[in-house]
C-alpha cells in the first residue's frame, strides 16, 4: 500500500506514530530553513514539514515539487506549534523522513481550491481537475449518501430494484427522443428512454407489485441550470394503490431523507394544494412557500374607473412586497424593466406605495381616488410600509409574469433562503392542455394518467374540465418529482387516446404492447418519479444540477471535455445506411 492513513484522518492522538500518506500537492511553502507541503486527497489535507535537519534526499525532492504533483510521504506525526482550527487535521503535522514523487503534473489551468479562479467553460473542459475541488467532492459524496438512503428506504418497504432497457421504441408524445440507428435493422431506430414509464407499468402487469430504479433518462430538449440531456430519476411504481397510498409512503420517504441527510425534522403532514389554487395564489404549479407575497386578483375593483389599461383587460393581479415602500423611483424603474424583458413579457408595471402613516401614492393617482387606490392595496394584502406591484392581461399569462416578479423581488429581499425548506404536494392537475399551434389537446403528464373518476363523464364533451389523478412533489419552487395513478382499464385508455387525437390504429402502432398487456389482467397501479439530480442540488443548496453530476453537458448539450457530440467516420454511417445533410439556414 502506498499509504496507511488518509490525509483527513490524523489527529493529536496519532502523535509519535510513523505513517505513510499519499496524495496531491495542494501548495508548497518554502521558507528557507523549513518547507511546508499541503498534501490533499478526497478525505482532507495534512501539512507535511521538512526542516534543515531532514534528509538531503527529502529536501532535494521537495524542491522539485509543483502544484498537483502526486507524491508519497513517510514520516512521524507531531503536534503543530501553530495550529489551524479551520481543518480537522490542524493540530498535527507530519515530519517527512522519505518523500517520493509518484507522478509529475503540469501546472493546472485553474487553482484546485474551494474558490477557484477558473470560469465555467474552462472548468468543464478540465472536469477531472474540477472534480478534485472540495465543493464538487462534497457534492459527489452527498449524491452517494442520498442514493444509499433511497435504496435503503425503498428496500425496507418491499420495493424491488429492476433494470429496464435503454434501447426502446420511440414514443414522441413527450419531449424529443434521442434516436439510435440499428445496423442489424436498416432504416429502423431505437430511442433512448425519456423515462421507463411504460416498462414499469408492464412490470405491474407482470405482478412485481413494487418496483424502483435509480435510472438514467434522456430528453433532447433545450437546456438550463436544472436540465441536462441525460439525467437520473428515482423511478417507482406500486400495484393496488390509490393516490393517498402513494403520497403517504413517499411523504414518509421525503421526511426520512430530510432527517437522515440534512438533520431536518418535519413533524406535520406536508401541505396539499390543488393546481388551480397554486396558479391563482402563486402563479405557478410549483410554488415557493418559503415566503408570503401571494398573488391577489383585483380585477373587480380595478376596472371601471377610466384607466383603459385595466378596463380593456380580462385580469388584474397584484402582490404586496413586504417593507418595500421605501423603494426609490430608480428601483421601481428597474422592476419595470425586469417585467418588460422578453423572458417575462409584461407591457408595464403599476405600483402603489402604502406609506408608514397609512397614506397612499401610486402611478395611477390621476385615475383613482386615494380610497380606491387604498382598497386595491388592502385587497393585495398590503400593510403600512409595503409596495404593491400590479400587472394585467390574459389571466394565466399574467399569473406567470406575477410569479416571475414575485420570485425576483423575493431574491432581492433575501427571502429565498437555501437552508429553509417548504415542501408540498400539488394535486388535481388538469388532465389535458390545449396547444394553439397544433389545435389539439395534449396530456399534461402523459397519456397513461388516470382521470378523476368523477370527471370521466366530461372526456368527450368537455376535455378541458377533466382533472387528473396526478400529483407533484414541490420544494422551494422546484418540482422535485411527480406521478399519477395510471389507467388500468383498456376501454378507458382508448377513450383517453381518442381525446388526444389518436386513431385506434395510431394508438395500437405506438402503444400496442401496453394495450395488449392490459387485456391480460392489469392491476390498479400508480407511481411517481423524482429527479435525483434536482434532489441532490436542493439538499446541497445549489441552483444548478451540474455540480451534482460527475460529467455534465453545457447549455448547448455538449461535453467540452470529451468533445461530443462529434462527427463519425463515413464508414460507420455507411454501415447504418445513413448520410448527413447540411442544415439549411
Amino acid at each position: 500500500m502506498y499509504r496507511d492513513h488518509t490525509c483527513g484522518e490524523l489527529r493529536i492522538t496519532h502523535c509519535g506514530q510513523n505513517v505513510k500518506l499519499a496524495g496531491w500537492v495542494q501548495k508548497v511553502r518554502n521558507l528557507g530553513a523549513m518547507t511546508f507541503i499541503d498534501l490533499r486527497d478526497r478525505y482532507g489535507i495534512t501539512q507535511i514539514v521538512m526542516e534543515e535537519s531532514s534528509e538531503e534526499q527529502v529536501r532535494q525532492t521537495a524542491s522539485q515539487l509543483g502544484r498537483e504533483f502526486v507524491i508519497q510521504v513517510e514520516g512521524t506525526v507531531r503536534e503543530r506549534s501553530s495550529k489551524n482550527s479551520k481543518i480537522p487535521t490542524g493540530d498535527i503535522e507530519v515530519a517527512a523522513s522519505t518523500l517520493t514523487i509518484l507522478n509529475r503534473a503540469q501546472t493546472p489551468p485553474f487553482t484546485i481550491e474551494d474558490n477557484s479562479d477558473g470560469g465555467d467553460d474552462l472548468r468543464m473542459k478540465y472536469r477531472y481537475l474540477d472534480l478534485r475541488r472540495g465543493p464538487l467532492q462534497r457534492a459527489m459524496i452527498l449524491r452517494h449518501r442520498m442514493a444509499h438512503a433511497v435504496r435503503n428506504f425503498l428496500d425496507s418497504e418491499g420495493f424491488l430494484e429492476i433494470e429496464t432497457p435503454y434501447l426502446i421504441k420511440s414514443t414522441p408524445e413527450g419531449a424529443r427522443d434521442f434516436i439510435v440507428p440499428s445496423r442489424m435493422n436498416p432504416g429502423e431506430f431505437y430511442a433512448l428512454p425519456q423515462s421507463p414509464q411504460t416498462l414499469k407499468q408492464l412490470l405491474m402487469v407482470a405482478g412485481y407489485d413494487r418496483y424502483f430504479q435509480i435510472v438514467r433518462c434522456f430528453r433532447d430538449e433545450d437546456l438550463r441550470a436544472d436540465r441536462q440531456p441525460e439525467f437520473t430519476q428515482i423511478d417507482c411504481e406500486m400495484s393496488f394503490v390509490e393516490q393517498e397510498d402513494v403520497l403517504e409512503i413517499f411523504e414518509r420517504w421525503a421526511k426520512q431523507m430530510f432527517k437522515e441527510v440534512l438533520g431536518i425534522q418535519f413533524d406535520g403532514a406536508f401541505r396539499r394544494m390543488p393546481w388551480i389554487e397554486a396558479m391563482e395564489r402563486y402563479g405557478s404549479d410549483k410554488p415557493d412557500l418559503r415566503f408570503g407575497m401571494e398573488i391577489h386578483e383585483i380585477t373587480d375593483i380595478a376596472k371601471g374607473h377610466g384607466f383603459s389599461v385595466f378596463d380593456q383587460t380580462s385580469y388584474v393581479g397584484a402582490i404586496a412586497a413586504t417593507g418595500c415602500a421605501a423603494y426609490t423611483r430608480k428601483q421601481i424603474d428597474a422592476l419595470t424593466d425586469y417585467v418588460k424583458r422578453p423572458q417575462v413579457g409584461a407591457k408595464g408595471l403599476v405600483w402603489i406605495r402604502l406609506e408608514a402613516d397609512g397614506s397612499v401614492k401610486s402611478s395611477i393617482d390621476k385615475f383613482y381616488t386615494p380610497e380606491q387606490v387604498k382598497s386595491m392595496a388592502e385587497r393585495a394584502g398590503a400593510a403600512a410600509g409595503d409596495l404593491v406591484l400590479i400587472l394585467c392581461g390574459d389571466k394565466f399569462k399574467t399569473l406567470a409574469q406575477l410569479c416571475a416578479l414575485r420570485l425576483h423581488v423575493a431574491g432581492q429581499l433575501g427571502l429565498r433562503d437555501h437552508s429553509k425548506f417548504a415542501p408540498l404536494w400539488v394535486i388535481d392537475f388538469p388532465m389535458f392542455e390545449w396547444d394553439e399551434e397544433t389545435q389539439r389537446f395534449y396530456a399534461m403528464h402523459h397519456p397513461f394518467t388516470s382521470p378523476k373518476p368523477e370527471d370521466v363523464q366530461y372526456l368527450e364533451t368537455d376535455p378541458a374540465r377533466v382533472r387528473a389523478n396526478a400529483y407533484d412533489f414541490v420544494v422551494n419552487g422546484t418540482e422535485i418529482g411527480g406521478g399519477s395513478i395510471r389507467i388500468h382499464d383498456p376501454e378507458l385508455q382508448q377513450r383517453i387516446f381518442h381525446a388526444l387525437g389518436f386513431t385506434p390504429e395510431k394508438a395500437q402502432e405506438q402503444f400496442g404492447f401496453l394495450i395488449n398487456a392490459f387485456k391480460f389482467g392489469a392491476p390498479p397501479h400508480g407511481g411517481l418519479a423524482f429527479g435525483f439530480d434536482r434532489l441532490c442540488s436542493l439538499f446541497g443548496g445549489s441552483d444548478s444540477i451540474r455540480d451534482y453530476i460527475a460529467f455534465p453537458k453545457n447549455n448547448s448539450g455538449r461535453d467540452v471535455m470529451l468533445e461530443s457530440p462529434s462527427q463519425v467516420d463515413t464508414a460507420q454511417l455507411d454501415e447504418l445506411y445513413l448520410k448527413t445533410v447540411a442544415p439549411t439556414e
